[in-house]
């Protein structure tokens, strides 16, 4: 008879009888004392063409199913890389052996060592000549059929998440293999991956509102970083010419499909570069990454299909507002584009400045029309406080901000390194600090003096690390590819 192993009960009385059964057995329901020689994968790979049947092999996972037959019992048994059928009989195992299997459920952690074989049907299989019982399960795995589905238990209980559904350990190796991809490209071109503080006197590096601690023993208020920006630049400024860093940031803002207060960026800075280098740097490494992990420049999000392959295009944020909007950022006055905005029906508030309404435009015109990656350059330098204004038009600066999939994946500029120019922007966002913006920056003095030191010409790029990860793997939330996104408290 094929029975399949599904009963449970769920009180704390029998996990306790769970467990003692199987001390009275002699047996440790957590032991420690195993090593594996193969992980699943391996397996398959290794024997896809099995004839020999004496290769010996152990193997440890989790059992995702058990099916019993007499004196015989069939497990899936599941690892990180795969899972595979292992056999028990009896006449293998011996009798005190198979007595321990009947406490054996699914959801437990096992170890098993065997030979690999072929059953009848073809079927890749280990025959089990020893096992051990690493870690007792005591709940019930989520139904075998329906999976865990529902959106808040997945990330709330991640691990639930990762065991049952296994496209979601595939987002999660692609990407290691993303980040891995990346460091691989720079380590390339000469970059060094470096590590800067999380925790600020004073938050930096981009407008944001940061989220505040405070450090007991030298009694003072500290900053979850927002950016690493400022310590990187410090950096150059040391000499080290081509540093990054693949760090975690902190933001103190709302939560959405494409915002998350915790979140991981590449950040990176080249000496004696520019914005137009960083562009050049971003296209050939976000086409390599993806082709090499993707197999293709060509992948599809949310019903699209984003073209990677290089060139790509090109477009002003002047001209483009220009023709879509019908406004002149850099020669309208903020009356005139007070007056073009409720032309357009468009609402707005008397607080806003000329940077405020750029980036509505931007949002609600442009970016809707850019799939395929797409560098858009020239902003305005009152939204842009750290970069280096254009020579030829000094109210708009050198910087560009990456689009794809009618997302914003990537910002970049020239790095402003003159110390009275920078002085002066951190004023004017001082300013807007004090009129109520609480993401304006503050006045960084230490950083002021260091390119007080002289920072040679500079190039820097963020890449949004999530962000990538949702076109890569076509996820409609930037919940899906970050295995513990913020959430509020369970009231259960």
């Amino acid at each position: 008879m094929n029975e399949e192993v599904t009963s449970y009960r769920e009180d704390a009385e029998y996990k306790l009888e769970k467990i003692q059964a199987l001390r009275n057995l002699g047996i440790d329901p957590y032991d420690g004392n195993f090593r594996k020689t193969h992980d699943i994968e391996e397996i398959r790979n290794q024997f896809e063409d099995l004839v020999d049947k004496d290769v010996e092999v152990k193997i440890a996972g989790r059992i995702m199913a058990l099916r019993k037959h007499g004196k015989a019992v069939f497990a899936d048994l599941q690892d990180r890389t795969g899972k595979i059928q292992v056999y028990f009989r009896k006449d293998n195992i011996g009798e005190n052996n198979f007595t321990i299997l009947r406490e054996i459920e699914v959801g437990d952690v096992i170890g098993v060592e065997g030979k690999v074989f072929r059953t009848h049907v073809g079927e890749l299989t280990i025959l089990v000549e020893n096992f051990t019982l690493l870690s007792k399960c005591l709940h019930p795995l989520p139904e075998k059929w329906h999976g865990l589905k529902e959106v808040e238990v997945r990330y709330r209980k991640r691990y639930l998440d990762l065991i049952m559904n296994p496209n979601v350990r595939k987002v999660f190796y692609l990407r290691f293999q993303l980040v891995k991809e990346l460091r691989d490209f720079l380590a390339q071109r000469g970059f060094w991956e470096v590590e800067t503080p999380m925790m600020q006197a004073i938050p930096g590096g981009a407008l944001a509102r940061p989220f505040k601690t405070f450090h007991n023993a030298l009694g003072i208020e500290l900053y979850l970083r927002i950016a690493p920006e400022l310590f990187l630049k410090r950096l150059i400024v040391g000499g080290l010419e081509k540093v990054y860093e693949i760090n975690r940031s902190f933001r103190n803002e709302g939560i959405s499909t494409r915002h998350n207060p915790e979140f991981t960026m590449l950040e990176l800075y080249q000496a004696y570069a520019d914005y137009q280098v960083m562009m050049e740097l971003a296209e050939e490494m976000l086409s390599q990454v993806v082709k090499k992990i993707v197999g293709s420049y060509q992948i599809e999000y949310q019903s699209m299909i984003l073209d990677f392959t290089p060139p790509w295009k090109r477009i002003s944020l002047p001209q483009a507002i220009q023709e879509l909007v019908g406004v002149d950022i850099v020669e309208d006055s903020l009356e005139t584009i007070r007056a073009k905005t409720k032309e357009r029906g468009m609402s707005y508030e008397d607080s806003w400045d000329r940077g405020k309404f750029v980036n509505e435009f931007l949002e609600q015109f442009v970016q809707p029309l850019l799939v395929n990656p797409t560098f858009v350059f020239d902003y305005p330098v009152e939204i842009s406080p750290l970069a280096r204004a254009k020579k030829d038009n000094p109210q708009l600066a050198e910087r560009f901000e990456l689009f794809i999939g009618k997302e914003e994946v990537g910002n970049a500029y020239s790095e402003l390194n003159d110390p009275f120019e920078q002085k002066k922007r951190f004023v004017d966002q001082l300013k807007k600090r004090e009129e109520g913006d609480l993401e304006a920056h503050l006045i960084d003095e230490d950083y002021i003096e260091a390119l007080e030191y002289g920072m040679p010409p500079t190039g820097g790029l963020g890449i949004g690390i999530d962000r990538l990860m949702m076109l890569i793997t076509n996820s409609s939330s930037i919940r899906e590819v970050i295995l513990f996104p913020l959430l509020r408290p369970s009231t259960d």
